[in-house]
């Protein structure tokens, strides 16, 4: 199983990250949502056959979707698989989902499934609302985060003796 479990209030085991996210948009607050699942996509879910790669959110009549997800077809799922990329309802209040409708009306923000994980035997999708980076921003980033391994290794090398 393709899964990391995670200490905290609940047990987490996270199913998906999507890395690209977070090189691609600045994250400025995230949410977390259930998501609409048929038995035979769950069962694939646990096996860790989820890509939240190139996915994003849409409000579409007042509901939340997310658009782009693939969960592969479950093997012994024969008639009863779906469509690995079709659209999927995520759960949420009335209230976020209007507050978040507004938000991305008004200041031009984007939805962005950041991860997918189990808590309490159901699965979540947690959203983020983000920003999206110019080039010289990742270029800033990637460059952060180069030196502050090279200082990680240095104390490393300096420990050891």
């Amino acid at each position: 199983m393709a899964a990391k479990k995670e200490k905290g209030q609940d047990e987490l085991t996270t199913v998906a990250r999507n890395k690209k996210a977070y090189h691609d948009y600045t994250v400025l607050e995230s949410f977390e949502a259930g998501i609409e699942l048929f038995g035979t996509e769950v069962k694939s879910c646990r096996q860790g056959k989820i890509n939240l790669k190139d996915s994003w959110c849409s409000i579409d009549g007042g509901e939340l979707f997310v658009n782009g997800m693939h969960i592969s077809p479950y093997e012994q799922g024969n008639i009863f698989n779906r469509d690995p990329d079709r659209k999927r309802r995520l759960l949420m209040h009335r209230k976020q989902i209007d507050k978040l409708f507004g938000t991305l009306k008004t200041e031009g923000l984007t939805l962005i499934p950041l991860s997918a994980y189990f808590r309490k035997g159901k699965l979540k999708i947690q959203v983020g609302l983000c920003k999206g980076k110019k080039i010289y921003d990742k270029r800033e980033s990637m460059a952060r985060r180069d030196a502050e391994r090279e200082k990680q290794r240095a104390l490393r090398e300096r420990s050891r003796y």
